[in-house]
């Protein structure tokens, strides 16, 4: 007996869930994989003789290889499918960290991390495409936020797990560290198999009773194709649609928002000890305060989650933006100021910028459509690294050349223009079909709000 509810109607189901940890485990392991060398650097460079010009660059091999492996990951995800690219990542994650425990030089250690970029790389466009492709609309947002909730917790735990067997695992401890991420890739690969392929991919390349049978696995007996919201008449889109037929601007707002965002983050990341002491903090407190900034990245993620559908998209990144670079604009005005002072506005630089943290893979997997939904988060993974992966290098350069009140000015007019950009360009796309929300039917944003709105907010935070 069949039925008229949409799949994206229906509630959330034991499926959906799994499907959430299949591909937050994913973005759990990703920032594992980007925050673990920052704690064995102080190790493996002394111990491997590296020079400042090879520091840098292991530091930032990990993002040069998610831009290569953005762009493949999202153009094989729509040409070959979701499922066949899902346990690439994880492949890539076990092998490549296991071979950097008999690293012997740096040129090694930069192949084998760069290796585990390209995995990165691949993970962002296939696991958010499963999701979004799965997920009921109302719990779209939500669960694609988790999975950078989910990606600092990856963070959190590198940090903790690092620092422990740096102290309790000997003289080669570094070796250990950097060669753990193989536990977790390993548990990744065992939870996603039974994983089916996506309906609606399989529906793009005709293939109707392959789709059908899946949607009765995942659903129940009484749903079918009739139960997919209206598909589109095909386009013909291709990987180069992204660069026109429409979409070109949508591109664009994705990769600047999203390159805006990240720049601040990953130098942070990378050099938060040596930005902190730069800040003259010293000791326990650039210590411990590495970790409470992390931490408090996961609870600006988790809230930006909970508001991520009841303020929506647009105004969720705007006041993002603006809440988080007046804090880098602060830490270079007071950069004199006292430790705690300093901290705080670190702390909240790191809780404001969680809004546009979630909505990194919450647009792009809803403003594009099936055809080309996983090449477009790919071209935005890899051109956003571009931008993090020069901040990460220049970051040392600049605290050294220019001095930190500078570099936090520098680092402040990025997210305003972030900022700007996403105030002529983001739309809202909350409570929206997939269909919808890809169609080019409407390019005006959604529920625009006005300025005042954006720097008085009155409601939903509670």
């Amino acid at each position: 007996m069949s039925n008229t509810i949409s799949v994206e109607d229906v509630p959330l189901n034991r499926f959906h869930r799994l499907l959430t940890v299949r591909s937050g485990g994913g973005s759990f392991v990703d920032g594992y994989v980007l925050s673990i060398i920052g704690i064995a650097m102080m190790k493996v460079s002394p111990a491997l003789g590296l020079s400042a010009f090879w520091e840098g660059l292991i530091a930032a091999s990990a993002l040069i290889g998610i831009f290569f492996g953005g762009f493949i990951g999202g153009a094989l995800t729509d040409r070959l499918g979701r499922r066949v690219l899902y346990f690439v990542g994880p492949t890539l994650f076990v092998v490549c960290s296991l071979a950097q425990y008999w690293v012997q030089s740096g040129e090694m250690l930069f192949a084998l991390r760069f290796m585990n970029g390209v995995a990165v790389g691949i993970e962002y466009p296939v696991a958010t495409a499963f999701l979004v492709e799965f997920l009921p609309k109302k719990n779209r947002g939500p669960c694609l936020a988790t999975l950078t909730i989910l990606w600092f917790a990856g963070a959190a735990v590198a940090y903790l797990t690092g620092e422990a067997i740096l102290h309790f695992g000997g003289p080669d401890a570094w070796r250990l560290t950097l060669a753990s991420t193989a536990v977790i890739g390993a548990l990744l690969f065992l939870v996603r198999l039974g994983t089916p392929e996506s309906p609606r991919w399989l529906m793009s390349k005709g293939r109707h009773a392959e789709a059908e049978a899946i949607i009765r696995r995942v659903y129940g007996p009484e749903y079918g194709l009739d139960n997919l919201p209206a598909q589109a008449e095909s386009k013909n889109l291709s990987f180069a649609s992204l660069l026109h037929s429409g979409y070109g601007k949508r591109m664009a707002f994705v990769t600047v928002f999203w390159t805006c965002s990240v720049i601040p983050v990953f130098a942070v990341y990378a050099f938060a000890p040596k930005v902190l002491e730069a800040l003259h903090l010293s000791g326990g407190w650039a210590s411990y305060g590495s970790v409470a900034i992390t931490l408090l990245f996961v609870v600006g993620c988790v809230i930006a989650t909970r508001l991520v559908n009841t303020l929506g998209r647009r105004k969720l990144l705007l006041h993002s933006f603006l809440w988080s670079g007046l804090a880098l604009l602060l830490l270079g005005f007071l950069r004199d100021g006292p430790s705690a002072v300093i901290l705080l506005m670190f702390g909240l630089y790191a809780l404001f910028i969680g809004g546009a943290q979630v909505l990194q893979l919450v647009y792009p997997n809803e403003i594009f459509p099936t055809e080309i939904r996983a090449g477009a988060v790919g071209v935005g993974t890899s051109l956003s690294r571009i931008g993090a992966a020069v901040g990460t290098w220049l970051v040392p350069v600049s605290l050294q050349s220019i001095g930190i009140g500078p570099t936090m000015y520098i680092a402040a007019a990025i997210t305003f223009f972030g900022l700007l950009v996403s105030w002529f360009l983001a739309p809202e796309t909350a409570a929206r079909s997939l269909e919808d929300a890809s169609s080019l039917d409407d390019e005006r944003p959604r529920n625009p709000i006005s300025m005042q709105q954006v720097v008085m907010p009155k409601h939903h935070i509670q």
